[in-house]
């Protein structure tokens, strides 16, 4: 037989009284740093932008608010009033036909965004790619090259070319 003990309850549900204090002090200080952090970035580089949605909101806003100050000195004194008037009215509009659309699908205009920065990095890429191939030729393949290598061996009898677009 062994000589086991069995286990105290005495032990059992006791914690040590400073670890649930120590935890939440841990998780104020943290959470104060960085909402200081925060602040300091605020403060040195501005706010956030919002979302597409917010960021096309305010885009559209001031392009109304410049678009209705705008003068017309094409038109001359007499339309100039209705003119403006006419202006205004086609940007009231276009705010009441856009806003609604950005309000109900906040979620597409973020999406879309993100769309387009993936498109710009493919093509980022792609350019970059070429252009290490373009540049990676030396003056020894240039001269090797002669013009006829370039020449297009097709039927026609044209002075044509053949161009690698790979």
């Amino acid at each position: 037989m062994s000589e086991e003990r069995p286990a105290s309850d005495s032990h059992q549900g006791y914690e040590e009284p400073g670890r649930a204090t120590d935890a939440d002090a841990w998780a104020t200080a943290c959470a104060e740093d960085l909402a200081a952090e925060k602040a300091r970035r605020r403060a040195e580089y501005g706010p956030q932008p919002g979302s597409a949605a917010e960021e096309l909101k305010k885009l559209v806003d001031t392009v109304a608010d410049k678009l209705s100050g705008l003068q017309s000195p094409l038109l001359g004194s007499l339309a100039g009033p209705a003119a403006q008037q006419m202006v205004r009215q086609v940007v009231q509009q276009a705010k009441a036909a856009v806003e609604p659309v950005i309000d109900r699908n906040p979620d597409v205009f973020d999406h879309l965004a993100a769309a387009g920065g993936e498109l710009l990095a493919a093509y980022r890429s792609a350019v970059q790619a070429q252009e290490r191939r373009w540049t990676a030729r030396t003056a020894d393949d240039l001269t090797r090259e002669g013009p006829d290598d370039r020449r297009d061996g097709g039927e026609g009898t044209g002075p044509g070319e053949r161009i690698d677009l790979d």
